[in-house]
């Protein structure tokens, strides 16, 4: 006899305005454990299958338990970096209501560069060499033990756009005094992390945590620079496909030596770790390398992760939260591959305009693609661009051929004033069983 479905009980609040926000409600709105999806603040795309609540800060630990109490909300679940570092998620808990997201000590994880890289080191997980410090002499100096081209970051959140990746010793200079002197990403340049440059293409692993135990998603792989050819600088991400063809053996090793050795050194701290582990890493001809850590789920990655989801995405995110992974169903995955587009704005991400009116979205039905809304904003019955990444609209197929085709069909229906996209998004994926 087939297991009964899990009884549609659950009011669950999404914290966010983005298109991983975006993602993570569209899935749970299809989640049958999930009776209704809240969204704060939300976006004109959330709208469509969310309840949104606009007046919410959604850094706002006192503001998110109060509407999360007005929604009788089951579940909260915090999508962007900026409020798990403030603390949003410790907020939900203190209340009395399950949360998933990191404590803000545990998300420093993604908040601080050189935290990442001592929790790393102490778990000896295979990571970049690495110097860090507040010093913008001793930062130049340093450079003296690396070899170009040099990876210069700062420390603290900067949107995606914090590293620069430079290709001699001028321009590395010049990417410290800007960070450190200058002052291009506020506070969050005070400290600065020279690494090695890690060579090798970069894949994106979700990990479920509960605070000792994790589960993997399917790995995905983004694209962060803003032109065709890897060219431009870099982007909070311009596109991203799934799955990437990482095999089932090198999957479980990635779990036993990075994952869960992060999951025990923060344990070990008192930072128990719940909400997701997001890796970055290098698959170099070392093996692969932890490029980075962030504390959510990544954007545009959602976006081609979760339209594979099979399994019900509220059951999961609970059970994270309450601290019983073990009891949650199996994970599985649509055999379909996906492949996500990014439409943003001209100057992204530079400087931009928004307030254009978006036309084509009606031509667009769940199915074979979806219009993931990032950057927009609904005035009267006209949807308009309100970010620098407006939407990501991703497709799925047989295979990686058939999900770029049906993407790139469904952007082509979308226009707006001084659209930009990449043409090239998972390219050489369809010809080539490891790309980039």
């Amino acid at each position: 006899m087939a297991a009964a479905e899990p009884a549609a009980t659950m009011n669950v609040l999404v914290i966010g305005g983005g298109g991983r926000e975006h993602a993570l409600c569209w899935a749970l709105e299809r989640s049958v454990s999930v009776a209704q999806v809240h969204c704060a603040p939300g976006n004109a795309g959330i709208a469509q299958v969310a309840t949104c609540h606009i007046g919410v800060d959604p850094v706002d630990g006192a503001a998110v338990v109060d509407a999360a109490r007005a929604v009788a909300a089951d579940l909260v679940v915090v999508g962007p970096e900026a409020p798990l570092v403030a603390g949003v998620a410790d907020a939900v808990r203190a209340a009395g209501i399950s949360a998933f997201g990191p404590s803000a000590d545990a998300a420093r994880i993604e908040g601080s560069k050189q935290f990442a890289k001592e929790i790393m080191a102490a778990a000896g997980v295979p990571t970049a060499r690495y110097w860090s410090g507040d010093d913008p002499q001793a930062a130049v100096a340093a450079l003296d033990d690396f070899a170009p081209p040099y990876v210069v970051k700062a420390d603290g959140l900067a949107a995606g756009k914090g590293v620069a990746i430079c290709e001699d010793r001028v321009t590395a200079v010049t990417a410290i005094e800007e960070t450190m002197i200058a002052g291009l990403f506020g506070d969050a340049g005070n400290v600065v992390v020279i690494e090695e440059f890690l060579a090798g293409p970069e894949v994106s692993i979700f990990a479920l945590c509960d605070g000792d135990d994790c589960r993997l998603l399917e790995p995905a792989q983004d694209f962060k620079r803003a032109h065709d050819g890897d060219e431009g600088p870099n982007t909070g991400g311009m596109g991203a496909w799934c799955p990437y063809p990482l095999d089932t053996e090198t999957i479980a090793t990635l779990e036993r030596t990075v994952f869960r050795p992060v999951l025990a050194e923060l344990t070990r701290r008192g930072l128990p770790y719940v909400g997701v582990l997001y890796g970055g890493l290098v698959l170099t001809d070392r093996g692969p390398q932890v490029l980075e850590f962030n504390a959510r789920f990544g954007d545009p990655e959602t976006q081609v992760v979760l339209p594979r989801l099979a399994t019900d995405l509220g059951l999961l995110l609970r059970a994270c939260a309450d601290g019983c992974l073990d009891d949650a169903p199996p994970i599985v995955f649509d055999d379909r591959a996906c492949v996500t587009v990014v439409l943003a704005s001209g100057g992204y991400p530079g400087t931009y305009e928004t307030g254009k009116p978006v036309e084509g979205l009606d031509t667009i039905a769940d199915g074979d693609a979806i219009a993931f809304h990032a950057g927009t904003v609904a005035v009267g019955d006209e949807i308009r661009t309100a970010g620098g990444r407006v939407l990501a609209v991703s497709g799925l197929g047989a295979g990686v051929p058939d999900a770029r085709a049906a993407a790139y069909a469904a952007a082509d229906c979308i226009t707006f004033d001084a659209l930009h996209r990449r043409d090239d998004i998972a390219r050489h994926a369809a010809t080539r069983a490891h790309p980039r």
